[in-house]
């Protein structure tokens, strides 16, 4: 157990009884809003439109927020630059300290979030708790292994003894941060705060859906002392002010669509800039026949419909060994039907609702054209609008087959299919069908084996006996995919490295390299190679 979150208090109800919090008033709002970067010099201002969102709950509009063109991107893009230049210089104990300080008035304060949160997107307020969960441990993972990650490392020189050679990590400059509506907090902050560690200045693109979100953190940033102008936010269309943050910074991190993904990469491919990519899944999860069928039904109903099954790692596809499918799928529907739907501000729901009206359309056509073409619904199937316009009831289908749209494309909701297999190998042929490769399950008492079969399915993280919380929470090992589902990693080493370049500075001491003035070329090259072929008998490396 981590001693400093155990010194928090849990987490009060909420008292807000409406979509809006009751807390969340106009002056708050506009407090919140300044933080959108609005070049107020330029002449015929004001060209951009507000971004507007719906409530999930209710489809009640959420505050405006102000809109941005392509020329805020950039101007924004100007101040963080000039504002990195002397982060670059501050000691990363002084960033950590940053850091940490925001890391506790997180914790002290994540009522008003989780309130945001489930506003701005719908969500069960402990899916939103989770996210102040994960971005607290990357807050202090990053804080107190940012000096190790970045050091600078000492290498063998070209010459033993005369040559010295140290790696040294640079910050790219001016990173920006793209970031969607299913994980406002995690994913609007998450990647910032070691982007921030490795000494670089931010712009996010905060999304039209959940900007508050976005903003009330960068508040709560500045309060735990973030250098004012360090981090900017732009908000607006995506197409248009997204576009303009990849073809403005120095590098991008994007999460979001596989289809979008491809568009940034290409854009900043074309400005020699390198990205990172957290993209879609259409994640898979094993039953062996030795598995714990309680245990595996109760982690499927976890990975699948968390978040309303709006995350890019939940479990869609489930594959159950013949010899256990039918006890397995039993009890995986009495577990989802035991779930509590609700659009409450308090911790009383396990599920709430979608996010908006295309991504319930969604669902519904995924299930709809399944059903027609004769797969059967074990459990939900229906839209719920007698608890909210966009809830949807979480559903479990079999005999599912390729022509279905739900086989082998994303759902993106709460809604999950059931194959029977025969053998582990045929298993893994179903687990790796398809483009993507970003999170993938095994249930089984045996261990190693199932960390054997993990070896040979295509995905960035394997989680056994777990659903998907197990390696995405562990934020000293890497998080991303493969194939379709993107590149490049979050956490770890990697999760603040990719945020610098690697610079190599050889110091040559004494002896120059080459021939010397007095020595012939063809006796540089005799003694070179006689030195080489030494140094392979004596197997230096």
């Amino acid at each position: 157990m981590n001693t400093e979150q155990d010194q928090i208090e849990a987490p009060a109800p909420s008292s807000a009884t409406g979509p809006r919090p009751a807390w969340v008033t106009d002056e708050l709002i506009g407090r919140w809003c300044a933080w959108v970067h609005r070049d107020e010099t330029r002449q015929g201002r004001g060209t951009a439109e507000p971004v507007t969102a719906l409530a999930p709950y209710d489809l009640s509009l959420i505050a405006p927020v102000p809109g941005c063109d392509p020329a805020d991107v950039e101007s924004a893009a100007g101040v963080a630059r000039a504002a990195q230049r002397d982060w670059s210089g501050t000691p990363i104990a002084r960033r950590a300290e940053i850091v940490l300080a925001f890391h506790d008035l997180l914790l002290r304060r994540q009522d008003e979030v989780l309130d945001l949160i489930q506003w701005e997107t719908g969500k069960a307020r402990y899916h939103a708790w989770m996210e102040v969960a994960q971005v607290a441990a990357v807050a202090r993972h990053y804080a107190r292994r940012a000096r190790r990650y970045l050091t600078t490392r000492r290498v063998r020189g070209m010459i033993p003894g005369l040559t010295k050679v140290e790696e040294v990590r640079i910050p790219k400059g001016v990173v920006g941060v793209v970031s969607p509506w299913n994980y406002p907090l995690y994913l609007g902050v998450g990647d910032v705060l070691p982007a921030l560690l490795a000494g670089n200045a931010v712009v996010s693109k905060a999304d039209p859906q959940a900007a508050l979100t976005m903003l009330w953190t960068r508040a709560l940033l500045d309060e735990a002392g973030l250098p004012v102008d360090l981090w900017q936010i732009v908000a607006g269309d995506g197409e248009v002010v997204g576009s303009a943050v990849v073809d403005t910074v120095d590098y991008v991190c994007f999460t979001g669509s596989t289809a979008t993904g491809r568009t940034v990469a290409e854009r900043a491919a074309g400005r020699l800039i390198g990205c990172s990519l957290e993209l879609g899944g259409k994640n898979p999860l094993i039953v062996r026949a030795d598995a714990d069928i309680t245990a595996a039904a109760t982690g499927t109903v976890v990975a699948a419909f968390a978040n309303t099954g709006q995350m890019c790692i939940h479990i869609e596809r489930v594959y159950v060994h013949e010899s256990v499918y039918e006890a397995f799928r039993d009890e995986l529907v009495r577990a989802t039907e035991a779930l509590r739907l609700g659009r409450t501000f308090d911790y009383s729901a396990d599920v709430g609702s979608l996010v908006s009206p295309a991504q319930l359309a969604a669902v519904r056509a995924h299930v709809d054209d399944a059903v027609a073409k004769g797969a059967t619904v074990l459990t939900g199937g229906r839209a719920r609008p007698d608890i909210g316009p966009l809830f949807h009831e979480p559903t479990v289908l079999e005999g599912v087959t390729p022509e279905m749209d739900v086989c082998e494309r994303e759902t993106f909701g709460p809604v999950v299919s059931l194959y029977p297999f025969a053998t582990d190998d045929e298993a893994v042929s179903l687990a790796n069908r398809g483009s993507y490769g970003l999170s993938a399950s095994i249930w089984s008492k045996d261990t190693r084996a199932a960390a054997r079969m993990a070896g040979r399915i295509r995905s960035g993280s394997v989680n056994v006996n777990d659903g998907a919380a197990a390696a995405a929470g562990s934020v000293e090992a890497g998080m991303g995919g493969m194939g379709d589902s993107g590149l490049g990693r979050r956490h770890g080493a990697e999760g603040i490295r990719k945020y610098t370049e690697s610079q190599t500075v050889a110091v040559q001491r004494v002896m120059p390299l080459g021939p010397t003035p007095k020595q012939s070329v063809e006796g540089f090259v005799r003694r070179t190679n006689g030195q080489m072929a030494l140094m392979r008998r004596l197997r230096v490396r």
